[in-house]
């Protein structure tokens, strides 16, 4: 019996491949720092009965259209607005994600964020680099305490509330907005639910984890930081579409608030050219909140093991959608 053909759109290491490759018949992309050209995607995936694919790749429309035997995609990651569900459905194609495997190390990416950010780790790093560290003073790179102090965060699923998880660790109130309110966040966790105005103006820290919807596109804008306290820190583990950057910009260049720290952007990747790089106030990350080499095995291994489950006939483990 002729095995699917599935194409992966990053080059992948072996040793993940070689558990499934009884069942499977394996193309890739060569490179594993460089995403795969359009053109070649799109050519690729006239035969390919099924997609293992990375943010970077825009499932849309033109390429479900382009690809009449696929079945599924399996999407390295817990957000899928890269991938056009609707023309998905249309075709029968089955999506997946990866959920809960990148929970606790992504939440462990935030909480690191919210330390160094208040803390001015970075910029405290580089000022011992660049030579500039030739005495003590009181207030030498003093930062903000993170103990004690209100963390709000935005958007409470399984992220949301490992971030609240470590937050009470550091004896922090939590606060939270959510598109309904969690009993379990609020029972277990202690957590506070706000509306999400009152969250800006309470909260010291203010967390990111929402997907990016029609609803969410650009929520943290010139009104929600002129909402925040001049002393807030603004963390972003979720999409860089959640907020207007320039909006952002201007209001840490201001001091409407007092620092931010991200991993994520509108427009990835970003270069050392982008205007909140070269703010002191503001460390920036390259999209690495999943980014431990033990989660990161664990998703592509989720990945293979939804695209042979839909091959078997088992079912997809953790679809998006139900075409």
């Amino acid at each position: 019996m002729k095995k699917p053909i599935i194409y992966i759109t990053r080059k992948i290491p072996d040793e993940i491949l070689a558990p499934y490759q009884d069942s499977l018949d394996f193309r890739m992309w060569e490179e594993e720092d460089i995403p795969v050209p359009r053109n070649v995607l799109l050519q690729e995936v006239k035969e390919a009965d099924g997609v293992l694919c990375l943010l970077t790749e825009n499932m849309d429309r033109e390429l479900f259209e382009n690809a009449p035997q696929l079945k599924v995609v399996a999407n390295m990651a817990v957000g899928y607005d890269n991938i056009d569900l609707e023309a998905a459905r249309e075709r029968n194609v089955i999506v997946t994600n990866t959920p809960d495997v990148l929970t606790e190390t992504t939440a462990d990416l935030a909480f690191s964020l919210l330390t160094a950010t208040s803390r001015r780790v970075v910029e405290a790093n580089d000022y011992i680099r660049a030579g500039k560290w030739n005495h003590w003073s009181p207030y030498l790179m003093a930062g903000s305490d993170i103990h004690g102090k209100k963390v709000g965060i935005v958007g409470m699923g399984r992220i949301g509330e490992s971030i609240a998880r470590r937050a009470n660790g550091f004896g922090m109130p939590i606060m939270y907005h959510n598109r309904s309110r969690k009993p379990s966040a609020e029972n277990d966790l202690g957590a506070t639910y706000m509306d999400f105005d009152e969250l800006l103006r309470e909260a010291d820290f203010v967390v990111s984890v929402i997907p990016l919807t029609t609803e969410t596109r650009k929520l943290f804008n010139e009104d929600a930081f002129e909402k925040m306290k001049t002393s807030a820190i603004f963390i972003n583990v979720s999409r860089g579409g959640v907020v207007d950057e320039k909006a952002l910009y201007h209001a840490l260049n201001e001091n409407t608030i007092h620092a931010a720290g991200l991993d994520v952007f509108e427009e990835e990747p970003i270069d050392a050219d982008h205007p909140l790089v070269k703010l002191d106030n503001v460390v920036c990350l390259p999209h690495i909140g999943s980014a431990s080499v033990e989660t990161r095995t664990k998703m592509l291994h989720l990945c293979m093991d939804n695209l042979l489950a839909v091959f078997s006939g088992e079912g997809p483990i953790t679809p998006v959608n139900n075409p």
